[in-house]
């Protein structure tokens, strides 16, 4: 093989070394970081970039990665890599102990989610960002759970999430990290703890249904009283109108009964007066023989007195028989 063959194949390999060096071709949503003899000098972005071999040299960020192993337990690895992954990363941080406000030992396990959003500060403000985060989470979420009791940890999740957050974002924010969200995924309090909770629970749900099943019997006892009430209403005010109607009824019956009367009394009267009689003496025998007739009408009337003065008034009754004699000859 002669010299300038070999020369050929080391200007190819030179070649092919400088490209594979020398050319990075970025992916979307990610950005490397290139140092120039140990000190910072761009950030290349997506797309197609260049930079001189041996003289740039990309700056390694420590990554967290987890994963699931087949039994169900989490593996965590921390990983070097010249890509920054600038997209929303989660982090699944480990269960830990807390002590809550009212001295109760409590399991959390809490989600993180957050940005890089200035590599430079990722990579150069912070030594391992992945672990500053987890370790940084971890004492924020022991402070928070303990300003709070057990009860409001369980049902405060929205504002504990939201503490976490803002405590975070504000701490990271000097690494170039922003903190979007952080949730917690398990509250697990102990044993004992659990079971008193569960006790408490059912005998809360017992009183409410005792309440709510009496508030039921007393709305129907109410209801069926007003009904009572109203019914014996109705049956009143039908009786009092029934009465009113039966009275003015009566009252009109009595009425027509006394104007009858009256024009029979007016007409006999003046038949008498026509034939120069006295309408008294009729009229007081009239009445006296119709009292005489309800006296005698009973079945257990049996013996009948008749007042002295009686004789009197039947007398007058012959004297309409008189009166009613002269009155035929008169006409």
């Amino acid at each position: 093989m002669s010299a300038a063959t070999i020369i050929l194949i080391l200007l190819a390999v030179f070649v092919v070394f400088l490209i594979a060096k020398g050319v990075r071709i970025i992916q979307q949503s990610e950005a490397m970081v290139i140092e120039r003899f140990g000190k910072y000098r761009a950030t290349l972005t997506a797309g197609f970039n260049i930079i001189i071999p041996v003289f740039d040299k990309p700056r390694e960020i420590i990554f967290r990665f987890s994963r699931e192993l087949p039994d169900g337990n989490k593996y965590v690895q921390f990983l070097k890599k010249e890509r920054i992954d600038l997209r929303e990363t989660v982090y699944d941080f480990p269960k830990q102990n807390v002590i809550t406000k009212d001295n109760v030992m409590t399991e959390i396990n809490a989600l993180l989610y957050f940005q890089v959003m200035d590599p430079v500060k990722a990579m150069y403000e912070i030594e391992n960002l992945p672990m500053a985060i987890e370790k940084l989470t971890q004492t924020t979420l022991r402070n928070v759970i303990g300003e709070l009791d057990l009860d409001e940890c369980l049902t405060s999740r929205d504002t504990i999430n939201g503490k976490l957050r803002q405590i975070l974002d504000e701490a990271s924010h000097k690494w170039g990290v922003k903190v979007n969200r952080v949730e917690l995924q398990d509250i697990n309090p102990p044993r004992d703890i659990r079971e008193a909770m569960e006790k408490q629970m059912r005998a809360e749900r017992d009183r409410r249904a005792q309440i709510i099943d009496a508030e039921g019997s007393k709305r129907a006892a109410i209801l069926q009283a007003e009904g009572v009430q109203q019914k014996q209403i109705n049956e009143a005010e039908g009786q009092k109108q029934a009465q009113i109607l039966e009275a003015e009824g009566d009252a009109q019956a009595r009425i027509r009964r006394a104007e009858g009367e009256a024009e029979a009394i007016r007409k006999v009267t003046e038949a008498i007066r026509a034939s120069n009689g006295d309408p008294t003496n009729y009229l007081i025998a009239m009445k006296y023989l119709e009292t005489l007739q309800e006296m005698t009408s009973g079945k257990d009337n049996k013996v009948i007195y008749i007042p002295y003065e009686a004789t009197g008034v039947l007398s007058s009754v012959g004297g309409i028989k008189d009166m009613l004699d002269a009155h035929k000859r008169v006409s």
